[in-house]
């Protein structure tokens, strides 16, 4: 498939969202990224806005690709790949949320060792994303019914990735759907592997490592290895938006 290389615009929240944005702590996100490579950002969208994204499952002509899990040893479950351009708001948060997430990004890479830096802007990095021919829109829409679960894995889609991405939950635990909680693996050198239940409640999204984060030692800073997954799904319907900000080959 022959791809033509576009400059994709990005689109920022309008001010009264950006607002919601701004209300969070981003110290302590920073910190719990850091520290726990997740950190959770409570009511970022409303039921009206989650039942809304959701909604757009059905609709084919918003997506790029459906994907069966189970066809490639993902798990059980399915989800779809939103193309260009992408809904105003998942446009809206991508670019609003990268903007929060670019510096914590470089502090990380500062930390391991990394010559990488990412621009301040997500329009910039989309290009630099471009150039190397990674040019597939990467936001999903995930869908999961009884029995389904994600395995643990990692969002790369080629040589350029940024390190941080977002899921948000867009289903109402206890009542949409019971189980399928948001599982994060980390495996230190040397050490056994380490899973963390992330809650989250309707409209709540986690912010967490895609790959590696560092961590502080004894003898200096190392990097930690990171998987992310969900269980499995014991009843009802869970639909889950990802932000992933590196566009795919």
């Amino acid at each position: 498939m022959n791809l033509q290389k576009t400059i994709v615009p990005t689109e920022p929240l309008t001010s009264s969202e950006q607002d919601r944005i701004s209300r969070y702590d981003w110290t302590t996100i920073a910190s719990d990224l850091s520290s726990n490579g997740a950190a959770v950002l409570e009511k970022l969208l409303t039921k009206k806005e989650c039942d809304g994204i959701a909604a757009l499952y059905a609709e084919e002509e918003h997506f790029r690709s459906h994907i069966i899990m189970a066809r490639h040893g993902f798990g059980k479950g399915e989800y779809r790949y939103f193309k260009y351009p992408l809904p105003r708001l998942v446009d809206g948060l991508r670019t609003t949320l990268y903007s929060r997430l670019a510096p914590i990004a470089n502090q990380w890479n500062e930390r391991m060792g990394e010559q990488m830096r990412y621009p301040a802007e997500h329009a910039e990095f989309l290009k630099r994303c471009h150039d190397r021919g990674q040019l597939r829109s990467t936001p999903l829409l995930l869908q999961y019914m009884p029995g389904d679960y994600n395995c643990l894995h990692q969002d790369l889609y080629g040589d350029l990735a940024f390190p941080i991405q977002v899921a948000i939950l867009l289903s109402e635990p206890g009542k949409d759907f019971t189980g399928g909680e948001f599982v994060l693996a980390e495996q230190r050198p040397r050490m056994q592997t380490r899973a963390e239940v992330v809650p989250l409640a309707q409209g709540d999204a986690v912010a967490f490592a895609v790959h590696h984060r560092p961590v502080q030692g004894t003898r200096g800073t190392y990097r930690v290895n990171l998987r992310h997954g969900v269980s499995r799904l014991r009843s009802g319907r869970r639909h889950t938006v990802g932000i992933i900000f590196h566009d795919a080959t």
